[in-house]
């Protein structure tokens, strides 16, 4: 029933994705109604299979690394939806939504099974803190995205070639909102689940130091985007640019810490 769950999730994600792509090959709105409608599916079955998962071993889906790239993938999604919903745009689907399958795709092709550090024979602040972690990366994804989108409207602008990514896409202050909105959340999470993390190592002494490096990381650029954003007064393409740049880095550094890591079958 988990992977069926899992498999019916992803094709909602993709179809979404696909529905979100009519305007590219037809000069009309993209149906909102049906975007939502299977993102919202997928999202509620993605939802049963980590409950039925929790059932099944007695522990939330947060250690392993296919239960933990599910659990990543279902939160992209949600914020993906909660992104759409206040800024009334499904533009982002074409790209989060490819990324939430994918992810999925990855946790059903991994062990679907507790890691080494089990949630059971922890505690409830490792799993908070890693709860946080998950939300602060799916926001920090949300940015990336929403940087990314940005950067193609502007460029599609300047060269004055009105095109297919000026018909769907949402006006750059959308996407420059999307992008402060979700720096400041990741930011907030992330904040909260490294202080988690550093009290629950300082408290048990019990780090991976991989993982803290790349941690530290992660919050550092984050950090570094929020100052930016909120203090230094970045213009929107200069934070379009870094919060790309940022995530894409990130994500490149996780895999290779993951791959050399003595601990590779835990994802935070």
């Amino acid at each position: 029933m988990i992977v069926i769950a899992h498999v019916i999730a992803i094709t909602c994600y993709i179809a979404a994705a696909g529905l979100a792509a009519v305007p590219f090959a037809r000069p009309i709105p993209a149906p909102v109604r049906g975007v939502v409608a299977l993102l919202s599916a997928g999202v509620s079955v993605h939802l049963v299979a980590l409950l039925a998962y929790s059932w099944q071993f007695g522990e939330p889906p947060l250690t392993g690394l296919g239960p933990a790239l599910s659990t990543a993938a279902f939160l992209v999604a949600v914020t993906l939806l909660a992104v759409e919903a206040l800024a009334r745009e499904v533009s982002l689907t074409l790209v989060t939504a490819p990324m939430a399958a994918i992810v999925t795709i990855g946790a059903i092709a991994s062990p679907m099974q507790p890691g080494p550090g089990s949630a059971s024979g922890g505690t409830a602040w490792l799993a908070l803190h890693i709860a946080l972690s998950f939300l602060g990366l799916a926001a920090f994804a949300t940015a990336g995205a929403s940087g990314a989108m940005y950067l193609l409207e502007r460029r599609e602008l300047k060269s004055r070639k009105f095109g297919a990514i000026f018909r769907f896409f949402p006006p750059l202050e959308t996407l420059d909102r999307v992008n402060h909105l979700a720096i400041v959340c990741g930011w907030i999470a992330l904040t909260l689940g490294t202080a988690l993390a550093i009290g629950y190592a300082i408290v048990y002494r019990d780090a991976d130091h991989l993982k803290v490096i790349w941690g530290i990381a992660a919050w550092t650029a984050i950090t570094a985007l929020t100052i930016g954003r909120v203090a230094a007064g970045w213009q929107a393409a200069r934070a379009a640019i870094w919060s790309s740049a940022f995530f894409i880095t990130i994500v490149a550094l996780y895999v290779a810490f993951r791959a050399i890591g003595p601990r590779a079958g835990e994802f935070l």
